[in-house]
Parts: structure tokens; C-alpha cells; sequence
């Protein structure tokens, strides 16, 4: 029997890699001969990288760059060997970075997400995969354009400092230093984000919020964004449009990570593309589920909003189309129940008692074995009945 295992991580208990190994651990009490499969899984958000780097080797790099309040740190991306690089934005500008008290969208900067760049193509990278999530700033992507050799300048003809603030004063773009690597490298963007730039659902009326923007700010910043969306219009008309004059203010995830969906889209030819989709792609996912005859998936919790990009969702969808069984082994089960139209054949809550949060993700993983060898078993004993 092949088994494919390959769920998301069970978050702020275990990692995707380990909730696999819990897995296995199960299983194989029951059937110690079958052929496991582990393929720790992501959706694009934190940890996308080291599930590629489990999945398909590669090796890390450190980089010096600036934080959101434009602080030297070290982040690090990830090189895979067919010269493709990963970036998870977080790693520069995430809003963990930063303290309660230092959260300002006003003046935070994407800045590092271009110098990790920058760095990616120094090394060759030919096709780099961005993961847009947490973020702490607003800037719609500005930092991370100078970075790359982008200036911008004010009405006097002064460069504009860091901050999505800043770009009310935005009268001209200077593109002639660009990085001239970008425009023929492939940016594959994971982004499960839909809001556009701009407007009540817009990267600073949803986000600016949760990066500490006040109401003021927040407005503010909206219409910076706007101005800057004008702009770069302007720009792509009287510069041949060298770069895409497609406006993109209103797609589908520019408003992600404070802009950087629309500066990528804008300026590097990005492709946004949901973030279980890349990495389902990078790992030849439909390929391993065809495979098996049996997949095993899961997630913290499975919910309302599993089938809203989740991991589990995207496996199971692709699981029906091979016509092979699929099995959501879950840290607990929300409003779903079976009948014959679920996208699961089995569902199936880990938790082993009711106990303290603390205690339950303590104990995931031993929970996570448990429930999988109770699983094998029932398999087991369906395969034996007359």
C-alpha cells in the first residue's frame, strides 16, 4: 500500500514536517511494510520555504538587510538548485520584527524584500517564488523598488524617504537604474490575499489596522497608495511601457503585504497565483497523489474556511480527480460533519481529551500518533471483516 502524507503544519503546535512524522509513526504500528510518502505541505505563508527546502534540497543564505524601521538584521532565502530562489517577505519586513509599540505603517519600509532580492539575483536566480504574508508595512511595495535601484522624488526634486506616508509627495520616478536582471527572471508570487490596492477593501483600510495605523492613517495612506498607482501609470506611458501599463490597482491581491502584490505585478511581471497552487507546482503534487493509494492531509483546525485555500482543500480537490481516497487527520473539527458529498473520506479530530490549549498543543504530536494509529487500525479491521 503507497501512502502519501502530506498536511499543513498544525499551527503554533507542529511543524507540517513533524505532523508527518506523527503520521507515519501511526501507521506504521499497523501496516510497518506500506510505502510512506511525506510531503510537508504549505500555502504559501510562513514555512513555505523550509517545506520546499525538505521537499526538494537547496541550501539557505544569510543576507544582512533592513527592517521595517530600516535596522540591519540577517534574513535568509532559500536557493533551490534548478536557480530558483524563495522568498518569504516576512523574513525582512514582517510585522513580527517589530514590537507593539514600533508598529507604524506611516513609516515602515519594504526595503529588506529588495535587498533579499537583489541578493537572489546576484546568485543567479532565475525564477524567484515570493510568499506575501505578514508584513508590517504599507508602502506599496516603494521600499523594495529602491532597493532594486528605483528613486523617487518629491515636487523639489528630492528622493522620498522610507514610508507609505511618503508617497503623497511622489512627482517622479526614476527607473534608469533599475536592476536590469529582473525584467528577465520569473516572479511567482503565493498570495491568498484578494483585496486590490485601494478603497474600503484595500490594503490600508483592511491591513493598516492590524500594523498599528490609526483611522487617520489608515485614510491617509489609502489615498498614498492611489497617488502612487497614478503614477506609475505616468511612468509606464512616457516610458515606452518598458514596464506593464496594465493597471493593476484593482486586481485581485495587489493590495497584499501593503502593495507589494501591485509593485510586483507592476514592475517584475509578477504572476500572482494562490499559495497552495505554487507550492502544490514546485513539488509535483497532483503527480505524488496519482501515485498513492491512500493520501493523508491535515491541518490545526478544519473549518469554514478549509475550503477557502487551505491545504487540506487543495489535496483533497486534487485527490477526486485521481479517484484516490483522502483521509483529513485535523487538530480539531469545526461545523463539518460526513456524507457522501464531503470533499474527505474520512475527517478525523486528533484531540484526545479535553484539556487545557497549553496542554493541547503540547501534546499534538503524541495526539496526532494516537489518532493515526486508531485510523490504520479501523482500516485494517474493514480489510478483515467478511
Amino acid at each position: 500500500m503507497k501512502i502519501l502524507i502530506a498536511p499543513d503544519s498544525f499551527k503554533e503546535s507542529l511543524q507540517a514536517i513533524k505532523v508527518c512524522q506523527a503520521i507515519k509513526s501511526g501507521f506504521s504500528q499497523v501496516f510497518p511494510d506500506a510505502d510512506y510518502t511525506l510531503l510537508p505541505m504549505a500555502d504559501g505563508g510562513e514555512g513555505t520555504a523550509a517545506v520546499l527546502s525538505y521537499v526538494l534540497g537547496g541550501r539557505w543564505k544569510d543576507v544582512v538587510v533592513h527592517d521595517p524601521l530600516m535596522r540591519l538584521i540577517t534574513g535568509k532565502y532559500l536557493l533551490l538548485p534548478d536557480a530558483t530562489a524563495v522568498i518569504e517577505i516576512a523574513e525582512a519586513c514582517g510585522l513580527h520584527l517589530l514590537t507593539v509599540e514600533e508598529r507604524n505603517p506611516v513609516i515602515t519600509s519594504s526595503y529588506g524584500v529588495g535587498e533579499l532580492i537583489k541578493d537572489a539575483l546576484n546568485e543567479g536566480a532565475k525564477r524567484i517564488i515570493i510568499g506575501l504574508g505578514g508584513s508590517a508595512t504599507n508602502d506599496a511595495g516603494v521600499g523594495m523598488l529602491r532597493a532594486l535601484g528605483m528613486v523617487f522624488y518629491d515636487q523639489q526634486g528630492e528622493p522620498l524617504t522610507q514610508g507609505g506616508e511618503q508617497l503623497t509627495k511622489l512627482q517622479q520616478i526614476d527607473s534608469s537604474a533599475f536592476n536590469p536582471n529582473i525584467l528577465n527572471t520569473v516572479f511567482e508570487v503565493a498570495c491568498d490575499v484578494t483585496n486590490p490596492l485601494c478603497g474600503p477593501l484595500g490594503a490600508s483600510a483592511i491591513f493598516g489596522p492590524q500594523k498599528g495605523a490609526s483611522p487617520e492613517q489608515a485614510e491617509l495612506l489609502d489615498k498614498s497608495l492611489n497617488h502612487f498607482a497614478t503614477a506609475c501609470r505616468q511612468h509606464s506611458k512616457q516610458n515606452g511601457n518598458y514596464y506593464s501599463d496594465e493597471n493593476y490597482q484593482n486586481v485581485s491581491g495587489a493590495g497584499a503585504a501593503g502593495g507589494l502584490g501591485f509593485a510586483l505585478m507592476t514592475f517584475c511581471r509578477a504572476q500572482l497565483q494562490s499559495g497552495f497552487d505554487t507550492v502544490a507546482g514546485a513539488v509535483d503534487l497532483s503527480q505524488h497523489i496519482a501515485n498513492a493509494d491512500l493520501v493523508i492531509t491535515g491541518e490545526g483546525k478544519l473549518d469554514a474556511q478549509t475550503s477557502m485555500g487551505k491545504v487540506a482543500a487543495g489535496i483533497s480537490q486534487l485527490a477526486k480527480l485521481s479517484q484516490t481516497p483522502v483521509i483529513a487527520l485535523c487538530g480539531s473539527v469545526d461545523g463539518l460533519k460526513y456524507d457522501h458529498t464531503t470533499q474527505f473520506d474520512v475527517v478525523m479530530p486528533s484531540i484526545q481529551k479535553v484539556d487545557s490549549i497549553d496542554n493541547v498543543l503540547k501534546n499534538a504530536y503524541d495526539n496526532i500518533e494516537t489518532t493515526a494509529v486508531n485510523i490504520a487500525a479501523a482500516i485494517w479491521l474493514g480489510q478483515k471483516m467478511k
